[in-house]
């Protein structure tokens, strides 16, 4: 609505240019009445009525930001508008007003050329799908389907919703979900997610969540929240906004007083119209917000991207950010000679083969195919553990009360499953989380972009979380590990990072990081699995899962405010050296307003530079 109001001021003084030009040059109307030696003909009317409009508009705006604290340079463009009117120089009053409502409607298109990205995932969002109903197809509102409806996905189609395969083999690609470049091969009892492109073969699936809550409209949900809030950035031009106005009134006075005509001040002016000045950080910060989200980044507003740059303290959690949340084994502990480790892990690892729980399905996965053998009289006790006969021997896998509820009490920090053979303990095996491949890297390279503090917080047990941490530790520095945090110890933790070391970036995936999320200057959530509590509370959200995005956050934000900051002082600079030459009295107040039109261009093209690939050593890949 702002834009269409916006584009309608644009409008509205481009026709009163027009019924100006006919009313002075085809009818040749004569002045109505006159002010001293100003003549008022109707074009000097209607322009000058549209004039002081929109300077009581701005003026309106300019005391509103003052009520809050805000110091801008809309006073300068008052000025020359007032300046103008007063002597009577009508068509350099008009091209001022295009100037502005011009510069406004030029910054929403440059908004929306930055803005594409953003708006390729609303263009293919699916709205239908091919419901089977008694084998027959209907096609149905993808909001209508209901889980259990079965769905029927064409060679090339859009999955509409999260759902599993119930028949049928094909090859999906899911690049705008995951970043995988190579398509996916999905068999019956695979899950599928939304927004992934079906490949040459036809499947039918079951619908397992609705559509609000599916892969597809979650991200979309983060694009439109993205969208709600304006990226716009005032602060950057705030912070120019004193010394440029007082500068300008400065050449503006000056030069009235050497000359003797208020003509001359009138003249610098309109050059010295701050379009330029508002324009360069807004055009920037879109254009930063739309690459972070072509590399899968989703930014949620603009001043997101100058505390990402500014960024000297990095806090990660643990479990699902520096490591996958797969579990892998890591000690197969026998209790005697009677069974060795690899029997132990064999037999552990049959018997839970057809459990569900991830410690289980961690151990098989992390098993030999051929030491997991049949197993029978399969039985599970609930939250306990699982028992049953492999080879003859009656295995027990679980809690250590579950499998030799005498034993004593062992030492063991880590995640652990208990083993019993015919009843006597015979050992047991500790997993432990995956560390991401890309986590000591990721590391190196924030502290190469200047992060001077890393924190990882956990709230596993000291001894587990200094264990993860001494792999990324030995190869990037990790010193500072928080263990056994509660949710409201980890906000306080972000609390107490004091002021020279912010701001605080904090990265996490899971629903009790939503909390120190919100308290740190910047939250990015790894959004991969779907919209959580951690992505709504998030400021940023990498919508792949790979922790090294951080960096490239990073890299779009620095990159993003260096084009901002060029630009405004571009800006500020051109718009000076023309109020110099105004001074002189060498340009018209007319060619005056031509020649900001010019400079909102030049901005505009700058500010659309963000858009461009940051260097190698904003990224942190230049060796030190």
């Amino acid at each position: 609505m702002k834009n269409l109001k916006r584009q309608w001021k644009f409008i509205v003084v481009l026709i009163a240019g027009a019924v100006g030009l006919i009313s002075q040059f085809a009818l040749h109307s004569k002045s109505l009445f006159s002010i001293g030696n100003l003549q008022f003909p109707v074009h000097a009317i209607i322009i000058d009525i549209i004039g002081i409009l929109m300077a009581i508009s701005l003026l309106l705006e300019i005391f509103h930001d003052w009520k809050t604290g805000r110091y801008g340079v809309d006073i300068l463009a008052v000025i020359a508008v007032v300046s103008t009117i007063l002597i009577g120089d009508v068509w350099a009053e008009w091209m001022i007003l295009v100037m502005m409502t011009g510069g406004e409607t030029l910054e929403d298109y440059a908004t929306g050329q930055a803005n594409k990205e953003l708006r390729a995932l609303l263009d293919k969002t699916p709205r239908i799908a091919n419901k089977l109903v008694d084998g027959k197809i209907t096609e149905v509102k993808v909001d209508d389907l209901q889980v259990g409806d079965t769905v029927l996905i064409k060679p090339g189609q859009q999955v509409p919703v999260d759902g599993q395969i119930v028949k049928g083999t094909s090859s999906f690609d899911q690049s705008s979900l995951t970043g995988e470049s190579v398509p996916v091969t999905k068999n019956p009892g695979d899950d599928l997610m939304s927004g992934s492109v079906n490949g040459d073969v036809a499947v039918e699936m079951k619908v397992t969540k609705a559509a609000k809550d599916s892969e597809y409209q979650s991200i979309v949900a983060l694009v439109k929240s993205s969208q709600a809030q304006p990226a716009k950035f005032v602060k950057m031009a705030d912070r120019y906004a004193i010394p440029f106005t007082v500068i300008s009134l400065i050449i503006g006075g000056v030069a009235w007083a050497v000359s003797g005509d208020a003509t001359r001040f009138a003249e610098v002016m309109v050059v010295a119209s701050p379009c330029p000045l508002l324009i360069a950080a807004p055009v920037a910060l879109v254009s930063g917000m739309s690459s972070m989200s072509a590399h899968h980044i989703i930014v949620k507003s603009g001043p997101t991207l100058e505390k990402l740059a500014k960024a000297k303290t990095f806090a990660f959690d643990k479990t699902g950010t520096l490591t996958e949340n797969q579990l892998i084994v890591d000690q197969v502990v026998a209790a005697d000679d009677s069974v060795d480790q690899k029997e132990l892990q064999s037999l552990a690892a049959s018997v839970e083969q057809q459990s569900s729980h991830v410690i289980a399905s961690s151990l098989v996965k992390a098993t030999d195919k051929d030491l997991i053998h049949p197993v029978t009289n399969l039985k599970e006790t609930t939250a306990q553990g699982v028992e049953g006969d492999v080879d003859g021997k009656h295995v027990k896998v679980g809690k250590l009360s579950f499998v030799a509820p005498g034993h004593e009490k062992l030492n063991v920090t880590s995640t652990a499953v208990y083993v019993s053979v015919d009843g006597k303990f015979a050992g047991y095996i500790t997993l432990k989380d995956k560390m991401r491949p890309e986590s000591p890297k990721t590391i190196e390279r924030l502290r190469r972009q200047g992060a001077e503090d890393i924190m990882m917080l956990t709230g596993d047990h000291k001894q587990v979380a200094e264990k993860v941490a001494e792999k990324v530790a030995k190869e990037a520095g990790i010193t500072d590990v928080r263990s056994e945090l509660l949710p409201s110890q980890k906000i306080q933790a972000i609390k107490d990072v004091p002021k020279d070391l912010r701001p605080v970036v904090m990265t996490g995936d899971g629903v009790n990081d939503a909390p120190s999320l919100t308290a740190a200057d910047v939250g990015i959530a790894m959004g991969a699995k779907g919209a959580t509590a951690a992505s709504e509370s998030a400021d940023a959200v990498i919508m792949v899962n790979d922790i090294s995005k951080v960096n490239d956050a990073v890299a779009i934000s620095k990159h993003t405010m260096k084009v901002a900051n060029i630009d405004v002082l571009t800006a500020i600079g051109v718009v000076i050296i023309i109020e110099l030459i105004a001074f002189t009295g060498v340009i018209p107040a007319f060619w005056g307003a031509i020649l900001q039109e010019v400079v909102d261009m030049i901005t505009i093209s700058l500010g659309l530079l963000a858009k461009t690939k940051p260097s190698d050593k904003q990224f942190g890949l230049e060796e030190k």
